[in-house]
């Protein structure tokens, strides 16, 4: 009985990337077509997933104010998410906003 469960769930781990890349593209067109606030639906549900293209993107949205409220704090923690998934970008990008957040 146990290996019946097994095979669904890991069938769900496999198709989880999957899903995530589809999220992605789907956020990417939304994007080009101006259509921000779908774009950053699309990019968290594939950032939810682990998408480090995905999360660096909605860090960037949050910083720039695109189809979200622009939030330092989000910005700073979805590009910090980015960073540690190894995406190259965001460390340097998570830097600038955390300047930003600095009281001077």
């Amino acid at each position: 009985m146990k290996s019946l469960l097994i095979i669904p769930l890991a069938i769900l781990a496999l198709l989880a990337p999957l899903n995530a890349s589809a999220d992605f593209g789907k956020g990417v067109a939304a994007y080009a077509s101006g259509e921000y606030a779908t774009a950053a639906k699309e990019f968290k549900k594939a950032a939810e997933q682990g998408d480090g293209f995905a999360q660096f993107n909605l860090g960037i949205m949050y910083d720039n104010g695109k189809g979200v409220i622009q939030d330092n704090a989000y910005a700073h923690a979805w590009s910090n998410i980015a960073a540690s998934e190894g995406h190259k970008n965001a460390k340097k990008n998570r830097d600038i906003i955390a300047k930003k957040m600095t009281p001077v």
